[in-house]
């Protein structure tokens, strides 16, 4: 599988070091350009190129944002991801880092009006870039937890089948795929200001507190 990853900060260049540690082929893309991207791919090696963002999108089977989330509208030609995987790793905050007041809506849900052809999925957002490199049993470096329970990301979406291409990849990766439910609830859960956000929990118990 393939997957695209629109930014390469601190949270998606892990992101990309881990899926290609698991055998998977990532397509990196920035708002600054593809040249711009030339020390991570030099790190990543084959499994790796580069492309702006409307080009991963075509390139790839799921596409992730891990890009500030007022950067996301507009970044895309809503064409580009018509039925596409569509993964939303971005946080709504405010101008102090505070969770936005969104008049109630969770944020994956305006993404889903923005690009209204791709299925949206919410995921990959609730953990701190450091407990996402090493909380896996696959490492930046391909070492990562070696026993113990694996520790829980979440799938929030409409779209069941697109919703379990997603937890497959959480599983390569060696963390445990726990469903939040639809868009709006389990968005709303997973966003900042929830309490699956920034808050690692283990299957067992992410699963007994999404049964509540």
């Amino acid at each position: 599988m393939s997957t695209g990853i629109i930014g390469t900060g601190r949270i998606g260049s892990v992101l990309a070091r881990i899926l290609v540690a698991a055998g998977h082929r990532v397509v990196l893309a920035n708002a600054s350009g593809p040249h711009t991207i030339g020390p991570l791919l030099a790190e990543l090696g084959p499994a790796a190129r580069a492309a702006t963002p409307a080009e991963a999108a075509g390139l790839t089977d799921v596409l992730v944002l891990m890009v500030p989330f007022d950067s996301v509208r507009g970044l895309l030609p809503p064409d580009t991801v018509g039925g596409k995987v569509l993964v939303d790793a971005t946080n709504a905050f405010g101008g102090r880092g505070e969770p936005r007041d969104l008049g109630g809506r969770g944020s994956s849900e305006f993404v889903a009006d923005w690009y209204p052809g791709a299925r949206l999925v919410k995921s990959l957002n609730t953990m701190h870039f450091e407990t996402l490199a090493r909380g896996g049993s696959v490492g930046e470096h391909g070492a990562g937890r070696n026993s113990g329970e694996r520790l829980a990301h979440y799938t929030a979406g409409d779209d069941a089948e697109a919703k379990k291409t997603v937890a497959g990849i959480i599983t390569d990766l060696g963390f445990a795929a726990v469903d939040t439910g639809p868009l709006h609830s389990g968005g709303i859960l997973q966003q900042p200001g929830g309490p699956l956000f920034n808050r690692p929990l283990t299957e067992a118990q992410a699963t007994e507190w999404t049964s509540r």
